[in-house]
């Protein structure tokens, strides 16, 4: 009598949303705070794809509508990882929390000024024409203290405009901004991806500049952050966390369909999946991590003189990027 024995190896790959997954042992429960931008992507692919079980991680993903409250909930364990603008990580150090800087979130030029397009308006150079020209003053939805804030004063100071020229609206929200923008009560936005895109796309907005243009490609939009204990005492779910994101940027280099796919799955930024693939595409350069770190302490500078930041922390007392630039080059 013939027998069939079926053996199945504890060891054996797993299907899972198309990557492989070790099924040896559990996997390791880890909490993510994030807000919603393009360059949080590879989180979002990485964890629908499965690019973070393939490295032993159960990510769950906690949004944030606020970049201070994603900062305490960090600060207070609630997170294991924060994704938040580079500027909240030298708010949390100079107020005497422990952070470290790992990486950037993953993509560039997500920082965009846009224009109503019946103003005309095609470069940030076009607006000290208009302003000489007597025209009425210009409102600009932004965020207080922000680099968004600052990418306008940067571009004004080169300009020689002065704040008097403009009219600058400050938002604590940022999909009321997005709204401003869209019914008309505001005539530029100082924002990110994907919602530029989709006002570019839908409502005949034009891009006046980027934060490619105005600071350099790698200056980073967020950045990933966690605790020195973390980094300390957990260094290898530090490092399974970063080839995780690593995996999911490589979906999203190689097959943005598919990654737009996958984002699809989670309804994580709530625009249609054309301005997903459209901000994708239009990025000055593929998904990777390691910052500009020289670009990131000129913005903080510049946000200490204006009052914005009060304390001395620079990028080399919090950064450490030694992990991430070890694997971008494996």
């Amino acid at each position: 009598m013939n027998r069939i024995v079926l053996v199945v190896a504890s060891a054996a790959a797993l299907a899972f949303g198309g990557v492989a997954v070790a099924a040896d042992k559990p996997l390791t429960k880890v909490k993510a705070g994030h807000l919603v931008a393009i360059d949080m992507a590879p989180l979002f692919v990485a964890k629908e794809s499965g690019c973070f079980a393939q490295q032993g991680l159960d990510v769950e993903t906690v949004f944030f509508a606020n970049p201070g409250d994603n900062n305490a909930a960090l600060a207070g364990g609630a997170i294991d990882f924060s994704t938040n603008p580079f500027t909240l990580p030298f708010f949390a150090a100079n107020s005497g929390v422990p952070i470290r800087v790992i990486a950037a979130a993953g993509g560039w030029g997500v920082m965009e000024v846009i224009s109503q397009g019946k103003l005309g308006l095609k470069s940030m150079d076009d607006i000290k024409g208009y302003v000489k020209a007597g025209k009425p003053k210009l409102k600009i939805a932004t965020l207080q203290g922000d680099t968004l804030e600052l990418i306008l004063k940067r571009e004004f100071t080169r300009l020689g405009i002065a704040d008097k020229d403009v009219e600058l609206v400050y938002f604590n929200d940022l999909l009321a901004m997005v709204e401003s923008f869209r019914s008309g009560q505001v005539d530029l936005l100082s924002h990110i991806k994907p919602y530029t895109t989709d006002m570019v796309l839908n409502k005949g907005a034009t891009v006046l500049t980027t934060s490619a243009k105005t600071y350099s490609t790698t200056t980073p939009n967020t950045v990933v952050s966690v605790l020195d204990k973390t980094l300390k005492e957990r260094p290898q779910i530090v490092t399974a966390y970063l080839k995780g994101l690593m995996c999911g940027a490589a979906i999203i280099n190689k097959q943005p369909e598919k990654a737009v796919d996958y984002l699809a799955k989670g309804n994580y930024f709530r625009v249609a999946p054309k301005v997903l693939l459209a901000s994708m595409k239009a990025a000055p350069a593929p998904v990777s991590f390691t910052p500009d770190v020289n670009a990131i302490q000129s913005v903080v500078d510049e946000l200490t003189k204006l009052g914005y930041v009060k304390g001395s922390t620079g990028t080399k007392d919090i950064f450490r990027l030694d992990t991430i630039k070890a694997l971008e080059k494996q």
